[in-house]
């Protein structure tokens, strides 16, 4: 099965050349790119992704912005940051938005296609760059942290299974494997999880895991 993978990208000439990677490689299918976030709704309805290369900064509504709103209304799809910005601060805001990866432009295009391989496998693939900044900033006060809130989730039996094998790790092809249960059917008990917790992605779920006690 292909991995059908939408780009959201303002450079044309990245754009196309994205597209015919993928579209070139056995595995990867583009099924939409576009060249704005006016109409990224409709334009994710239409070609159904798994998951989608978002640019950070282009015309209309921005890629963290639109992030956020993917990770509400379209949880099944996974959203992988690729720009030219490496600065802390916009790798924050596209994490805590719900993405589940963040590249550079500048990587080589194997690097694209292992990372999108990566995040459609519950991963949360990030270049060197973009790692080190991110251990860097955890190291520091001004780390991010999930607010504690009540600590009575209504996770059924299979839910806090599924967590806990987030909390060690293991990404949801994994998870899948170790619980005996289908990759589709990890994915949904990850949704609800997300929704219970009132978080919005991987990293998060795992952090309000730890902070409230839950394992």
């Amino acid at each position: 099965m292909d991995i059908q993978v939408a780009i959201f990208e303002d450079n044309k000439l990245l754009r196309d050349a994205l597209r015919t990677i993928l579209n070139g490689t056995a595995g990867y299918k583009c099924t939409g790119s576009y060249e704005n976030g006016y109409n990224w709704e409709n334009d994710i309805v239409f070609s159904k992704p798994d998951v989608i290369l978002m640019d950070i900064e282009m015309p209309g509504m921005n890629g963290i912005q639109i992030t956020k709103l993917v990770t509400q209304k379209f949880p099944n799809v996974s959203v992988l940051i690729q720009t030219v910005f490496n600065d802390t601060d916009k790798i924050f805001n596209a994490l805590a938005s719900g993405a589940s990866g963040y590249i550079l432009k500048s990587d080589p295009p194997v690097k694209f296609l292992e990372a999108i391989t990566e995040v459609f496998h519950g991963g949360a693939p990030m270049s060197p760059t973009v790692a080190k900044k991110v251990l860097g900033f955890f190291s520091h006060e001004n780390f991010i942290r999930v607010e504690p809130g009540s600590t009575d989730f209504p996770l059924t039996d299979r839910e806090k299974e599924v967590l806990g094998l987030m909390v060690s790790g293991n990404d949801l092809k994994k998870i899948s494997e170790k619980a005996f249960i289908s990759y589709e059917t990890v994915r949904t008990h990850v949704k609800h999880i997300y929704r219970k917790l009132h978080v919005a992605s991987k990293s998060e779920a795992v952090m309000k895991a730890k902070q409230q006690g839950l394992f």
